[in-house]
Protein backbone atom coordinates (compact mmCIF):
# COMPACT_ATOMS: atom_id res chain seq x y z
CA UNK A 1 0.00 0.00 0.00
CA UNK A 2 1.96 3.42 -1.14
CA UNK A 3 1.77 5.96 1.82
CA UNK A 4 2.07 9.71 1.16
CA UNK A 5 5.86 10.49 0.61
CA UNK A 6 8.64 11.76 3.31
CA UNK A 7 7.55 15.04 4.96
CA UNK A 8 9.69 17.91 2.40
CA UNK A 9 10.36 15.27 0.18
CA UNK A 10 9.90 16.85 -3.18
CA UNK A 11 7.46 15.02 -5.34
CA UNK A 12 8.36 13.00 -8.39
CA UNK A 13 5.95 9.82 -9.92
CA UNK A 14 7.30 7.95 -12.19
CA UNK A 15 4.96 6.30 -14.42
CA UNK A 16 5.92 2.97 -16.51
CA UNK A 17 3.94 2.03 -19.61
CA UNK A 18 1.73 4.60 -21.74
CA UNK A 19 -1.69 2.71 -22.21
CA UNK A 20 -4.93 3.31 -20.91
CA UNK A 21 -3.84 2.91 -17.14
CA UNK A 22 -0.07 4.80 -17.17
CA UNK A 23 -1.77 7.57 -19.27
CA UNK A 24 -5.09 7.81 -16.68
CA UNK A 25 -2.59 7.68 -13.73
CA UNK A 26 -0.34 10.69 -15.58
CA UNK A 27 -3.45 12.56 -16.36
CA UNK A 28 -5.03 12.43 -12.60
CA UNK A 29 -1.46 13.31 -11.23
CA UNK A 30 -1.59 16.72 -13.81
CA UNK A 31 -4.65 17.41 -12.47
CA UNK A 32 -3.39 16.63 -8.60
CA UNK A 33 -0.27 19.23 -9.24
CA UNK A 34 2.22 16.10 -8.94
CA UNK A 35 5.08 16.33 -10.92
CA UNK A 36 4.58 13.23 -13.46
CA UNK A 37 7.36 11.71 -16.04
CA UNK A 38 5.74 8.89 -18.20
CA UNK A 39 8.03 5.71 -19.85
CA UNK A 40 6.56 4.05 -22.94
CA UNK A 41 8.78 1.86 -25.18
CA UNK A 42 6.92 2.05 -27.78
CA UNK A 43 6.65 4.68 -30.80
CA UNK A 44 2.85 4.81 -30.06
CA UNK A 45 1.47 5.47 -26.70
CA UNK A 46 -1.97 3.47 -26.40
CA UNK A 47 -0.38 0.86 -25.46
CA UNK A 48 -2.75 -2.72 -26.90
CA UNK A 49 -5.29 0.09 -27.22
CA UNK A 50 -3.20 1.88 -29.89
CA UNK A 51 -4.32 2.72 -33.15
CA UNK A 52 -1.92 2.26 -35.95
CA UNK A 53 -1.43 3.38 -39.32
CA UNK A 54 -0.16 1.99 -42.54
CA UNK A 55 -0.23 4.63 -45.78
CA UNK A 56 -3.44 6.54 -44.41
CA UNK A 57 -5.75 3.59 -43.31
CA UNK A 58 -5.77 3.69 -39.68
CA UNK A 59 -6.51 0.66 -37.32
CA UNK A 60 -7.03 -0.87 -33.86
CA UNK A 61 -5.04 -3.93 -32.06
CA UNK A 62 -8.48 -5.20 -31.61
CA UNK A 63 -11.61 -3.47 -31.70
CA UNK A 64 -12.03 -1.07 -28.36
CA UNK A 65 -15.19 0.12 -27.57
CA UNK A 66 -16.16 2.74 -25.05
CA UNK A 67 -19.08 2.22 -23.16
CA UNK A 68 -18.76 1.78 -19.18
CA UNK A 69 -20.95 2.06 -15.94
CA UNK A 70 -18.18 3.85 -14.02
CA UNK A 71 -18.97 7.70 -13.70
CA UNK A 72 -15.32 8.51 -12.97
CA UNK A 73 -14.05 6.81 -16.43
CA UNK A 74 -16.66 8.25 -18.64
CA UNK A 75 -16.43 11.81 -17.26
CA UNK A 76 -12.17 10.96 -17.70
CA UNK A 77 -13.64 10.16 -21.43
CA UNK A 78 -15.95 12.82 -22.20
CA UNK A 79 -13.08 15.94 -20.78
CA UNK A 80 -10.46 14.30 -23.24
CA UNK A 81 -12.40 14.05 -26.04
CA UNK A 82 -15.26 15.70 -25.79
CA UNK A 83 -17.29 15.69 -29.16
CA UNK A 84 -14.80 13.72 -31.18
CA UNK A 85 -16.86 10.49 -30.27
CA UNK A 86 -19.42 8.22 -32.82
CA UNK A 87 -21.91 6.67 -31.68
CA UNK A 88 -21.48 3.19 -33.11
CA UNK A 89 -24.10 0.32 -33.91
CA UNK A 90 -22.90 -2.71 -32.58
CA UNK A 91 -23.20 -5.55 -35.33
CA UNK A 92 -21.62 -8.90 -35.44
CA UNK A 93 -21.97 -12.18 -36.07
CA UNK A 94 -20.29 -16.04 -35.16
CA UNK A 95 -19.02 -17.74 -37.96
CA UNK A 96 -18.89 -22.22 -37.44
CA UNK A 97 -18.80 -24.65 -40.21
CA UNK A 98 -19.94 -22.47 -43.05
CA UNK A 99 -22.60 -20.25 -41.24
CA UNK A 100 -23.08 -17.30 -39.56
CA UNK A 101 -24.77 -16.62 -36.63
CA UNK A 102 -26.06 -13.37 -35.77
CA UNK A 103 -24.48 -12.18 -31.86
CA UNK A 104 -26.47 -11.08 -29.95
CA UNK A 105 -27.98 -14.33 -30.88
CA UNK A 106 -31.44 -14.19 -31.78
CA UNK A 107 -33.49 -16.94 -31.53
CA UNK A 108 -34.90 -17.83 -34.78
CA UNK A 109 -31.56 -17.54 -36.43
CA UNK A 110 -29.85 -20.02 -34.29
CA UNK A 111 -32.48 -22.33 -34.39
CA UNK A 112 -32.50 -22.26 -38.46
CA UNK A 113 -28.52 -22.49 -38.36
CA UNK A 114 -28.37 -25.22 -35.68
CA UNK A 115 -30.80 -27.08 -36.86
CA UNK A 116 -33.59 -28.97 -35.18
CA UNK A 117 -32.00 -32.36 -34.49
CA UNK A 118 -28.68 -30.19 -32.92
CA UNK A 119 -30.88 -27.70 -31.25
CA UNK A 120 -32.98 -30.75 -29.53
CA UNK A 121 -29.18 -31.95 -28.44
CA UNK A 122 -28.12 -28.78 -27.39
CA UNK A 123 -31.17 -28.81 -25.13
CA UNK A 124 -30.92 -32.44 -23.73
CA UNK A 125 -27.34 -31.65 -23.11
CA UNK A 126 -28.36 -29.09 -20.93
CA UNK A 127 -30.93 -30.51 -19.00
CA UNK A 128 -28.16 -33.48 -18.40
CA UNK A 129 -26.09 -30.77 -17.26
CA UNK A 130 -28.15 -29.83 -14.62
CA UNK A 131 -29.44 -33.15 -13.18
CA UNK A 132 -25.33 -34.19 -13.45
CA UNK A 133 -23.36 -31.09 -13.06
CA UNK A 134 -19.40 -31.54 -12.47
CA UNK A 135 -18.73 -31.74 -8.80
CA UNK A 136 -16.12 -29.30 -8.88
CA UNK A 137 -15.48 -26.31 -10.83
CA UNK A 138 -11.96 -25.61 -11.21
CA UNK A 139 -11.76 -25.36 -15.11
CA UNK A 140 -13.12 -23.48 -17.61
CA UNK A 141 -15.05 -26.42 -19.66
CA UNK A 142 -16.09 -27.70 -16.07
CA UNK A 143 -17.79 -24.23 -15.24
CA UNK A 144 -19.29 -23.50 -18.96
CA UNK A 145 -20.67 -26.99 -19.34
CA UNK A 146 -22.10 -26.82 -15.71
CA UNK A 147 -24.31 -23.56 -16.72
CA UNK A 148 -24.63 -24.70 -20.00
CA UNK A 149 -24.55 -28.01 -21.21
CA UNK A 150 -21.28 -30.11 -23.05
CA UNK A 151 -23.09 -29.78 -25.96
CA UNK A 152 -23.18 -26.00 -25.97
CA UNK A 153 -20.17 -25.77 -24.99
CA UNK A 154 -17.94 -27.88 -27.79
CA UNK A 155 -20.18 -25.49 -30.34
CA UNK A 156 -19.67 -22.17 -29.21
CA UNK A 157 -16.84 -21.93 -26.57
CA UNK A 158 -14.08 -24.77 -26.76
CA UNK A 159 -13.10 -24.12 -30.04
CA UNK A 160 -12.77 -20.51 -30.37
CA UNK A 161 -11.74 -20.18 -26.72
CA UNK A 162 -8.71 -23.04 -27.61
CA UNK A 163 -7.90 -20.54 -30.62
CA UNK A 164 -7.31 -17.44 -27.94
CA UNK A 165 -5.63 -19.23 -25.22
CA UNK A 166 -3.11 -21.83 -27.27
CA UNK A 167 -4.63 -24.44 -24.39
CA UNK A 168 -7.14 -26.90 -23.62
CA UNK A 169 -10.02 -25.44 -22.26
CA UNK A 170 -9.16 -27.77 -19.29
CA UNK A 171 -6.25 -25.99 -18.21
CA UNK A 172 -7.77 -22.48 -17.86
CA UNK A 173 -9.01 -21.85 -14.74
CA UNK A 174 -12.63 -21.72 -13.92
CA UNK A 175 -12.55 -17.75 -12.37
CA UNK A 176 -11.52 -16.77 -16.13
CA UNK A 177 -15.17 -17.61 -16.76
CA UNK A 178 -16.34 -16.31 -13.78
CA UNK A 179 -14.50 -12.88 -13.88
CA UNK A 180 -15.53 -12.93 -18.31
CA UNK A 181 -18.56 -14.42 -19.19
CA UNK A 182 -20.23 -14.01 -15.66
CA UNK A 183 -24.08 -13.49 -17.09
CA UNK A 184 -23.79 -11.71 -19.74
CA UNK A 185 -21.34 -12.79 -22.79
CA UNK A 186 -21.71 -15.95 -25.59
CA UNK A 187 -23.29 -18.39 -23.18
CA UNK A 188 -25.81 -16.01 -21.83
CA UNK A 189 -26.75 -15.08 -25.25
CA UNK A 190 -27.00 -18.67 -26.78
CA UNK A 191 -28.84 -19.64 -23.96
CA UNK A 192 -31.00 -16.80 -23.40
CA UNK A 193 -32.59 -17.34 -27.70
CA UNK A 194 -32.94 -20.69 -26.79
CA UNK A 195 -34.06 -21.43 -23.34
CA UNK A 196 -35.91 -18.08 -22.97
CA UNK A 197 -35.49 -15.27 -20.38
CA UNK A 198 -36.61 -15.54 -16.65
CA UNK A 199 -37.03 -12.92 -14.88
CA UNK A 200 -38.42 -9.29 -13.84
CA UNK A 201 -35.19 -8.16 -15.65
CA UNK A 202 -33.66 -9.63 -18.44
CA UNK A 203 -30.05 -9.37 -19.61
CA UNK A 204 -29.09 -8.48 -22.69
CA UNK A 205 -25.79 -7.02 -25.06
CA UNK A 206 -25.26 -3.61 -25.50
CA UNK A 207 -26.59 -2.46 -29.07
CA UNK A 208 -24.63 0.30 -29.44
CA UNK A 209 -21.18 2.13 -28.23
CA UNK A 210 -19.06 5.40 -28.92
CA UNK A 211 -15.70 5.25 -30.90
CA UNK A 212 -13.39 7.56 -31.27
CA UNK A 213 -13.84 8.80 -35.13
CA UNK A 214 -10.17 8.29 -35.61
CA UNK A 215 -9.44 5.44 -33.44
CA UNK A 216 -8.82 4.56 -29.49
CA UNK A 217 -5.63 5.86 -30.36
CA UNK A 218 -6.60 9.10 -30.66
CA UNK A 219 -8.09 9.11 -26.74
CA UNK A 220 -4.68 8.75 -25.56
CA UNK A 221 -3.03 11.47 -28.09
CA UNK A 222 -5.16 13.68 -26.60
CA UNK A 223 -4.17 12.49 -22.89
CA UNK A 224 -0.50 12.52 -23.82
CA UNK A 225 -1.17 16.30 -24.67
CA UNK A 226 -2.98 16.91 -21.86
CA UNK A 227 -0.06 15.34 -19.39
CA UNK A 228 2.16 17.96 -21.18
CA UNK A 229 0.00 21.07 -21.39
CA UNK A 230 -0.12 20.23 -16.93
CA UNK A 231 3.79 20.07 -16.86
CA UNK A 232 4.07 16.35 -17.34
CA UNK A 233 6.27 14.11 -19.38
CA UNK A 234 5.51 11.66 -21.58
CA UNK A 235 8.75 9.97 -23.04
CA UNK A 236 8.28 7.60 -25.64
CA UNK A 237 11.12 5.11 -26.90
CA UNK A 238 12.63 4.83 -23.41
CA UNK A 239 12.42 1.11 -21.69
CA UNK A 240 13.01 1.03 -18.34
CA UNK A 241 15.67 -1.49 -17.80
CA UNK A 242 16.40 -1.20 -14.03
CA UNK A 243 13.91 -0.25 -10.76
CA UNK A 244 16.66 0.58 -7.69
CA UNK A 245 15.04 0.45 -4.07
CA UNK A 246 16.00 0.41 -0.72
CA UNK A 247 14.49 0.10 2.63
CA UNK A 248 10.99 -1.12 0.97
CA UNK A 249 10.93 1.95 -1.56
CA UNK A 250 11.54 2.64 -4.74
CA UNK A 251 14.31 5.64 -4.86
CA UNK A 252 15.10 5.38 -9.07
CA UNK A 253 14.18 3.83 -12.44
CA UNK A 254 17.06 3.68 -15.10
CA UNK A 255 15.83 3.92 -18.37
CA UNK A 256 17.35 3.07 -22.09
CA UNK A 257 16.19 4.75 -25.49
CA UNK A 258 15.36 2.32 -28.33
CA UNK A 259 17.23 4.10 -31.02
CA UNK A 260 20.28 5.12 -29.89
CA UNK A 261 21.23 3.23 -26.71
CA UNK A 262 21.87 6.42 -24.04
CA UNK A 263 20.83 5.69 -20.49
CA UNK A 264 18.95 8.17 -18.18
CA UNK A 265 17.87 8.32 -14.50
CA UNK A 266 14.68 9.03 -13.15
CA UNK A 267 14.12 9.91 -10.04
CA UNK A 268 11.02 8.80 -8.19
CA UNK A 269 9.17 9.28 -4.93
CA UNK A 270 6.76 6.79 -6.29
CA UNK A 271 6.31 4.61 -9.11
CA UNK A 272 3.26 3.16 -10.83
CA UNK A 273 3.37 0.42 -12.74
CA UNK A 274 1.26 -1.20 -15.86
CA UNK A 275 4.24 -3.22 -17.36
CA UNK A 276 3.62 -6.66 -17.48
CA UNK A 277 4.40 -7.37 -13.63
CA UNK A 278 6.78 -10.40 -14.27
CA UNK A 279 8.91 -7.98 -16.33
CA UNK A 280 8.72 -5.43 -12.75
CA UNK A 281 10.00 -7.88 -10.90
CA UNK A 282 12.91 -9.17 -13.10
CA UNK A 283 14.27 -5.11 -13.29
CA UNK A 284 13.90 -4.95 -9.75
CA UNK A 285 17.63 -4.04 -8.34
CA UNK A 286 18.98 -5.47 -5.56
CA UNK A 287 17.67 -8.51 -6.76
CA UNK A 288 13.93 -10.22 -5.52
CA UNK A 289 14.34 -13.72 -4.23
CA UNK A 290 14.57 -16.40 -6.39
CA UNK A 291 11.23 -17.87 -5.40
CA UNK A 292 9.70 -14.33 -6.46
CA UNK A 293 11.65 -14.39 -9.31
CA UNK A 294 10.59 -17.64 -10.45
CA UNK A 295 7.02 -16.56 -9.75
CA UNK A 296 6.99 -14.20 -12.12
CA UNK A 297 8.69 -16.36 -14.68
CA UNK A 298 6.19 -18.96 -14.65
CA UNK A 299 3.25 -16.28 -15.40
CA UNK A 300 2.57 -16.73 -18.87
CA UNK A 301 0.79 -14.36 -22.25
CA UNK A 302 -0.83 -14.61 -25.05
CA UNK A 303 0.15 -12.61 -28.28
CA UNK A 304 -1.61 -11.60 -31.10
CA UNK A 305 -1.05 -10.97 -34.82
CA UNK A 306 -3.14 -8.71 -36.77
CA UNK A 307 -3.12 -8.78 -40.55
CA UNK A 308 -4.34 -5.93 -42.21
CA UNK A 309 -5.81 -6.58 -45.74
CA UNK A 310 -6.65 -3.67 -48.45
CA UNK A 311 -9.57 -4.88 -50.03
CA UNK A 312 -10.35 -3.31 -53.37
CA UNK A 313 -14.27 -3.03 -52.20
CA UNK A 314 -16.39 -0.10 -51.44
CA UNK A 315 -18.80 -2.35 -48.85
CA UNK A 316 -17.74 -6.32 -47.61
CA UNK A 317 -20.12 -7.10 -44.62
CA UNK A 318 -22.25 -4.94 -42.39
CA UNK A 319 -20.37 -6.33 -39.20
CA UNK A 320 -17.83 -4.05 -36.99
CA UNK A 321 -16.24 -7.56 -36.23
CA UNK A 322 -16.96 -11.29 -36.87
CA UNK A 323 -16.06 -14.04 -34.27
CA UNK A 324 -14.28 -17.26 -36.36
CA UNK A 325 -15.06 -20.36 -34.21
CA UNK A 326 -14.64 -22.89 -37.30
CA UNK A 327 -11.41 -25.06 -36.07
CA UNK A 328 -10.59 -25.84 -40.16
CA UNK A 329 -8.79 -22.19 -40.29
CA UNK A 330 -6.48 -20.48 -37.77
CA UNK A 331 -8.15 -17.17 -37.87
CA UNK A 332 -9.86 -16.46 -34.91
CA UNK A 333 -11.20 -12.46 -35.48
CA UNK A 334 -11.98 -10.35 -37.93
CA UNK A 335 -12.70 -6.22 -37.50
CA UNK A 336 -13.76 -4.22 -40.73
CA UNK A 337 -12.51 -0.82 -39.67
CA UNK A 338 -14.76 0.99 -41.93
CA UNK A 339 -17.72 -0.39 -40.15
CA UNK A 340 -16.13 1.35 -36.46
CA UNK A 341 -15.80 4.59 -38.14
CA UNK A 342 -15.50 5.80 -41.94
CA UNK A 343 -12.67 7.98 -41.46
CA UNK A 344 -10.54 5.01 -40.49
CA UNK A 345 -10.60 4.40 -44.70
CA UNK A 346 -8.60 7.01 -46.57
CA UNK A 347 -10.45 5.73 -49.42
CA UNK A 348 -14.10 4.88 -49.67
CA UNK A 349 -13.83 3.08 -52.85
CA UNK A 350 -12.09 0.53 -50.37
CA UNK A 351 -12.47 -1.76 -47.28
CA UNK A 352 -9.42 -2.51 -44.58
CA UNK A 353 -10.11 -5.16 -42.47
CA UNK A 354 -7.83 -6.66 -39.52
CA UNK A 355 -7.38 -10.38 -39.06
CA UNK A 356 -6.69 -11.41 -35.98
CA UNK A 357 -4.07 -14.48 -35.15
CA UNK A 358 -3.59 -15.73 -31.03
CA UNK A 359 -0.66 -17.11 -31.05
CA UNK A 360 2.77 -17.41 -28.62
CA UNK A 361 6.05 -15.70 -29.43
CA UNK A 362 7.85 -18.33 -30.99
CA UNK A 363 5.07 -20.56 -32.20
CA UNK A 364 4.58 -21.58 -36.11
CA UNK A 365 2.29 -18.65 -36.08
CA UNK A 366 4.25 -16.01 -34.36
CA UNK A 367 7.59 -17.22 -36.65
CA UNK A 368 5.98 -17.30 -40.48
CA UNK A 369 7.27 -14.02 -42.11
CA UNK A 370 4.46 -10.99 -42.71
CA UNK A 371 4.38 -12.34 -46.36
CA UNK A 372 3.02 -16.09 -45.02
CA UNK A 373 0.85 -14.46 -42.40
CA UNK A 374 -0.68 -12.24 -45.66
CA UNK A 375 -0.88 -15.10 -47.73
CA UNK A 376 -1.99 -17.25 -45.07
CA UNK A 377 -4.71 -14.37 -44.59
CA UNK A 378 -6.01 -13.94 -48.60
CA UNK A 379 -6.47 -18.07 -48.64
CA UNK A 380 -8.55 -18.09 -45.25
CA UNK A 381 -10.71 -15.40 -45.91
CA UNK A 382 -11.34 -16.71 -49.78
CA UNK A 383 -12.13 -20.28 -48.17
CA UNK A 384 -15.19 -18.42 -45.38
CA UNK A 385 -16.56 -16.69 -48.41
CA UNK A 386 -15.80 -13.16 -47.77
CA UNK A 387 -12.80 -11.80 -50.16
CA UNK A 388 -11.00 -13.76 -53.24
CA UNK A 389 -7.87 -13.33 -52.36
CA UNK A 390 -7.34 -11.64 -56.14
CA UNK A 391 -9.39 -8.16 -54.43
CA UNK A 392 -6.62 -7.72 -51.72
CA UNK A 393 -4.40 -4.64 -53.42
CA UNK A 394 -2.51 -4.46 -50.22
CA UNK A 395 -1.43 -5.90 -46.35
CA UNK A 396 0.19 -5.33 -43.60
CA UNK A 397 1.42 -7.15 -40.28
CA UNK A 398 1.02 -5.94 -36.77
CA UNK A 399 2.59 -7.82 -33.78
CA UNK A 400 1.66 -7.84 -30.19
CA UNK A 401 3.17 -9.17 -27.63
CA UNK A 402 1.84 -10.17 -23.85
CA UNK A 403 -1.80 -9.46 -25.33
CA UNK A 404 -3.53 -11.91 -22.90
CA UNK A 405 -2.61 -12.18 -19.31
CA UNK A 406 -3.41 -16.08 -19.10
CA UNK A 407 -5.25 -17.79 -16.32
CA UNK A 408 -3.90 -21.04 -16.52
CA UNK A 409 -3.87 -23.83 -13.61
CA UNK A 410 -0.68 -22.36 -12.58
CA UNK A 411 -0.99 -19.06 -12.54
CA UNK A 412 -2.85 -17.91 -9.45
CA UNK A 413 -0.40 -19.64 -7.26
CA UNK A 414 2.44 -17.81 -8.71
CA UNK A 415 0.11 -14.26 -8.64
CA UNK A 416 -0.23 -14.49 -5.25
CA UNK A 417 3.68 -14.65 -4.35
CA UNK A 418 4.60 -11.77 -6.53
CA UNK A 419 1.09 -9.77 -4.26
CA UNK A 420 3.04 -10.52 -1.34
CA UNK A 421 6.29 -9.60 -2.16
CA UNK A 422 4.90 -6.33 -3.91
CA UNK A 423 3.07 -5.10 -0.45
CA UNK A 424 6.56 -5.33 1.25
CA UNK A 425 7.39 -1.93 -0.75
CA UNK A 426 5.79 1.49 0.13
CA UNK A 427 6.18 3.66 -2.82
CA UNK A 428 5.27 1.02 -5.98
CA UNK A 429 1.69 0.13 -7.10
CA UNK A 430 0.93 -1.97 -10.46
CA UNK A 431 -2.45 -1.00 -12.53
CA UNK A 432 -3.87 -1.79 -15.70
CA UNK A 433 -4.03 -5.68 -17.72
CA UNK A 434 -0.70 -6.67 -17.39
CA UNK A 435 0.17 -4.78 -14.26
CA UNK A 436 -2.17 -6.83 -12.23
CA UNK A 437 -2.30 -9.74 -14.51
CA UNK A 438 -5.52 -9.82 -14.72
CA UNK A 439 -8.03 -9.65 -18.20
CA UNK A 440 -9.32 -6.44 -17.50
CA UNK A 441 -11.12 -4.20 -19.86
CA UNK A 442 -10.06 -0.58 -20.54
CA UNK A 443 -12.84 1.18 -18.28
CA UNK A 444 -11.51 -1.28 -15.67
CA UNK A 445 -7.57 -0.69 -16.48
CA UNK A 446 -8.35 3.18 -16.46
CA UNK A 447 -10.22 2.52 -12.67
CA UNK A 448 -7.34 0.70 -10.71
CA UNK A 449 -4.89 3.72 -12.29
CA UNK A 450 -7.50 6.16 -10.76
CA UNK A 451 -7.28 4.53 -7.13
CA UNK A 452 -3.24 4.35 -7.32
CA UNK A 453 -3.37 8.05 -8.00
CA UNK A 454 -5.74 8.44 -4.68
CA UNK A 455 -3.01 6.04 -3.04
CA UNK A 456 -0.85 8.75 -3.98
CA UNK A 457 -2.34 11.47 -2.61
CA UNK A 458 -2.73 10.11 0.85
CA UNK A 459 -5.79 7.66 0.44
CA UNK A 460 -5.82 3.86 0.94
CA UNK A 461 -7.06 1.94 -1.80
CA UNK A 462 -6.36 -2.20 -2.52
CA UNK A 463 -6.04 -2.11 -6.39
CA UNK A 464 -6.14 -5.74 -6.67
CA UNK A 465 -9.81 -5.74 -5.10
CA UNK A 466 -11.20 -3.52 -7.30
CA UNK A 467 -14.86 -5.54 -8.22
CA UNK A 468 -14.21 -6.49 -11.81
CA UNK A 469 -18.69 -6.36 -11.89
CA UNK A 470 -18.43 -2.80 -11.23
CA UNK A 471 -17.05 -2.32 -15.09
CA UNK A 472 -18.15 -5.07 -16.85
CA UNK A 473 -18.75 -3.13 -20.37
CA UNK A 474 -21.44 -6.10 -21.96
CA UNK A 475 -24.00 -5.51 -19.66
CA UNK A 476 -26.91 -3.60 -19.71
CA UNK A 477 -30.32 -4.97 -17.94
CA UNK A 478 -33.98 -3.88 -19.11
CA UNK A 479 -37.22 -4.57 -17.55
CA UNK A 480 -39.45 -7.11 -19.10
CA UNK A 481 -42.98 -6.13 -19.78
CA UNK A 482 -44.60 -6.99 -16.61
CA UNK A 483 -42.25 -5.30 -15.09
CA UNK A 484 -42.33 -2.03 -17.02
CA UNK A 485 -45.77 -1.99 -16.51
Amino acid sequence: MTVPSHPGEPRHVVVLGAGPAGLTAAVELCRASVPVTVLEKDRLVGGIARTEEYKGYRFDIGGHRFFTKIGEVEALWREVLGTEFLTRPRISRIYYKGRFFDYPLKAMNALKSLGLFTSAAVVASYLRSQLFPYPKEESFEEWVSNRFGRRLYSIFFKTYTEKVWGIPCTEIRAEWAAQRIKGLSLPVAIKNALFGQRGSQVKTLIEEFQYPRLGPGMMWDKATELVRAGGGRVELEWEATVIRHAKGRVTEVIARHARDGREARFPATDVISSMPISELIQKLEPAAPAEVISAARGLTYRDFITVVLIVDRADLFPDNWIYIHSPGVKLGRIQNFKNWSAEMVPDPRKTSLGLEYFCTEGDDLWRMSDAQLVELGKREMQEIGLVRAAEVSDATVVRQRKAYPVYNGTYAGYLETLKRYLATFSNLQTAGRNGLHKYNNQDHSMLTAMLCVRNVLGERHDVWDVNTERSYHEEVRIPTPAAAG
